[in-house]
């Protein structure tokens, strides 16, 4: 299965790579487009776009980069992580779709995240060779998350919608600060699950839509003028500071979930993998699912 999946991925890719090439925006027409960008009206953001691009986003992407990290650092030597026995009973909560889709997107992520890194801090690699294969390799992963995005939106909707228990849940951070074991009475996804998966979804959205933008440069289209009301090269400089706010959000949750999974709590990235959870990690981190989960007999 996992290889079929990764024959379309690259089919995809390939498919994409062509049709670039075919186009027109990468050919003749590309600067008598570029030159007719000072024949339009703007809303003159070239100056708040330029301060932003060569003071602000890149230290703000660094801050992220070392800034979180190291908090978890500081959290995995202090605090340490949460041990539950893998021996004990399982629930199978996961299905191949949830599996296939939830790691089409975290390879995507784990491609699009350093390629974008390369992209933002160019000049310091140097330009070039690297950068531009950083830059094409954004674009073609940004496909198979495309992809799955809108499926992965739908088949965890119902468990993302946040309730009170979540606000609990934030008070106490979901009890991660503790080295005790504590009942944290979450549902299937706890508070912390839910904000990832809206930043995830709402933000992964909207960098697709705004690096489309950035990536075809002279992808014209009438309908996008008419609803924003933005020419072509407002439309470039709205599209790449909502890309890069987004990616702010989307980097910063990204590491934290990884984090959560596979170090402060050991072996709970299994249940992606296997589709299976294990019965004492439920009970103690997600007790209202655990509940529900007895109710119905199935541990």
């Amino acid at each position: 299965m996992k290889k079929v999946i990764y024959m379309f991925i690259a089919t995809l890719a390939l498919a994409s790579v062509a049709l670039a090439t075919e186009s027109q925006i990468w050919g003749e027409m590309r600067i008598p487009n570029i030159l007719g960008y000072g024949q339009e009206e703007t809303l003159k953001l070239g100056a708040l776009f330029t301060l932003l691009q060569s003071k602000y986003f890149a230290w703000i992407f660094l801050a992220v980069l070392i800034g979180v990290p190291s908090v978890f650092f500081l959290h995995y030597k202090l605090v340490g992580p949460k041990v539950f026995p893998h021996s004990h009973k399982k629930h199978y909560a996961f299905n191949l779709f949830h599996r296939t889709v939830h790691q089409i997107a975290a390879v995507s992520f784990l491609v699009l995240i350093p390629t974008g890194f390369i992209i933002v801090f160019g000049d310091f690699f140097g330009g070039g060779t690297l950068v531009r294969m950083a830059k094409n390799l954004h674009g073609i992963f940004t496909i198979p998350f495309a992809i799955v995005v809108i499926p992965m939106a739908l088949m965890w909707l119902k468990e993302a919608l946040f309730n009170l228990e979540d606000v609990k849940w934030f008070m106490i951070l979901g009890g991660y600060l503790s080295k005790e074991k504590q009942v944290i009475n979450a549902t299937q996804f706890n508070a912390g699950q839910k904000m990832w998966y809206w930043v995830a979804i709402l933000g992964g959205i909207t960098m697709i839509l705004s690096g489309a933008i950035m990536f075809f440069l002279d992808f014209k289209m009438e309908m996008l003028h008419n609803l924003t009301g933005l020419s072509q090269i407002d439309l470039l400089r709205v599209a790449a500071i909502l890309h890069n706010v987004m990616g702010f959000a989307v980097v910063a949750l990204f590491i934290t979930h990884v984090y959560m999974s596979m170090f402060a709590i050991k072996g709970a990235v299994h249940s992606i993998i296997t589709g299976y959870v294990e019965e004492e990690e439920v009970k103690y981190l997600h007790n209202a699912w655990y509940k529900k989960l007895k109710e119905k007999g199935k541990f």
